[in-house]
């Protein structure tokens, strides 16, 4: 029993990379909203337009990787194409988290931001994918909840290092545009050298074999598999769903900070108790990948969701330290089971010589970022002016979200 459970090498490379993009997630949402906050501030934009930017922001990454995902991930399961194209987009995420060390102008730090982002959701399609080569269908929850798991401790290593720096600047003899750029730039690099042993390692062992014309071939079989999705009303539904739950967790892993910053919560205790949410993440991520090999997969994801729900609906009369503190502590608990499960349920209910697209389809239905969730929270706060409004959007897609699960896990029974 435990040779099975060991993780294999390729497994522990793929979980690395984890470890080392996760970094680039913790930064964002901690540190950069605060940064940019200070940059908004020094620009006369008050809160609500702020926290409005912020999700514009974070809704338009997203969509750009809605329209890129699907295309790209159909061409990356040609046969040899997968990693050039997932090194690509890594690439641009991390070059894009060193270039925000370089704008002083809070609109220019937005279009960079947007950038990186990109480059991040997009190799997420890649290396989600890459789940179906690396392991076996009997491994899947597990090695998915490592991922998640070593991800949100092995993050707070480069975390803490720049935390320290910019909390102490002045002890330090640096300014904080300077304590911020080394922080970007420690982040960039600890994600790149995390890469390595993956890019070095991977082959594609899924995949269609290479076409003549291979970019009109994956146009072609992604309008195939939009067919195929539409004749499994299963697989159907729980796209549905996953947009519908994901971009609700999602929303409020991204703007958490910027919420409580809006609140005029102080900004180290902010910090502090986003970092404690990686810390919780961890044991909990293990404990859901472990619960899987007992539980069904799909009853394990419904109590989660109702789990984001109930925390959702906290985060509306959320005005206290402590209350903030709570809510760090309840998502770390269940935020990688659900990250975690979704993504192994996935690969477990679609065809493996078929991951990248699918993948690419799913990252539209919410991976990686919060494209309605942080779009309804900007709108919502931008027309009404007030922000509790807006975060109650967010327990509206999560509770809509279960009731679709539901019914997609019955038809989805026979191939968990």
């Amino acid at each position: 029993m435990k040779k099975k459970n060991k993780l294999t090498r390729l497994e522990l490379y793929w979980i690395l990379y984890d470890v080392g993009n996760s970094a680039f997630v913790l930064m964002v949402s901690t540190l950069l909203p605060i940064y940019f906050n200070s940059l908004a501030e020094g620009a006369g934009i008050s809160s609500s337009q702020y926290l409005s930017y912020w999700g514009y922001a974070a809704s338009i990454s997203t969509l750009i990787v809605a329209v890129l995902g699907p295309v790209f991930g159909a061409l990356a399961d040609t046969g040899g194409y997968k990693k050039p194209i997932f090194t690509a987009f890594m690439m641009l995420g991390v070059i894009g988290c060193a270039a925000l060390s370089v704008p002083s102008w809070w609109l220019t730090f937005l279009v960079i931001f947007v950038i990186a982002k990109v480059g991040f959701n997009a190799s997420l399609v890649f290396y989600d994918s890459m789940l179906t080569d690396i392991t076996t269908p009997d491994r899947m929850d597990n090695v998915s909840s490592q991922g998640y798991a070593w991800g949100y401790i092995g993050s707070v290593i480069p975390f803490i290092i720049s935390l320290v720096l910019v909390l102490n600047a002045d002890s330090f003899g640096l300014t904080m545009t300077v304590a911020m750029a080394i922080a970007f730039f420690l982040t960039a690099g600890w994600w790149f050298i995390m890469t390595l042993p993956l890019l070095k390692n991977y082959k594609q062992v899924h995949f269609v074999e290479k076409q003549e014309h291979a970019v009109r071939e994956s146009f072609q079989r992604l309008g195939h598999s939009l067919k195929e999705i539409r004749q499994h009303k299963g697989l159907f539904l729980f796209l549905i769903s996953f947009f519908l739950y994901i971009d609700g967790v999602y929303t409020i892993i991204e703007m958490a900070t910027a919420y409580g910053e809006a609140l005029g919560l102080d900004s180290t205790m902010l910090l502090l108790a986003l970092l404690l949410t990686q810390f919780v993440a961890f044991p909990f991520a293990l404990l859901f990948g472990w619960l899987a090999g007992k539980y069904k997969n799909s009853k394990l994801i419904r109590i989660c969701i109702l789990a984001y729900g109930a925390i959702a609906l906290f985060a509306i009369q959320l005005d206290k330290a402590w209350e903030f503190w709570f809510l760090a502590v309840c998502v770390g608990i269940f935020q990688g089971g659900i990250q975690a499960l979704s993504r192994s349920y996935f690969a477990q209910i679609i065809p493996p010589e078929k991951a990248g697209e699918f993948f690419g389809l799913l990252d539209i239905c919410g991976k990686g970022a919060s494209f309605m969730g942080t779009g309804l929270v900007a709108l919502v706060t931008s027309v009404t002016g007030h922000m509790q409004l807006g975060v109650a959007m967010i327990s509206v897609l999560i509770i809509a979200g279960y009731l679709v699960f539901r019914k997609a896990a019955v038809l989805n029974a026979d191939r968990e």
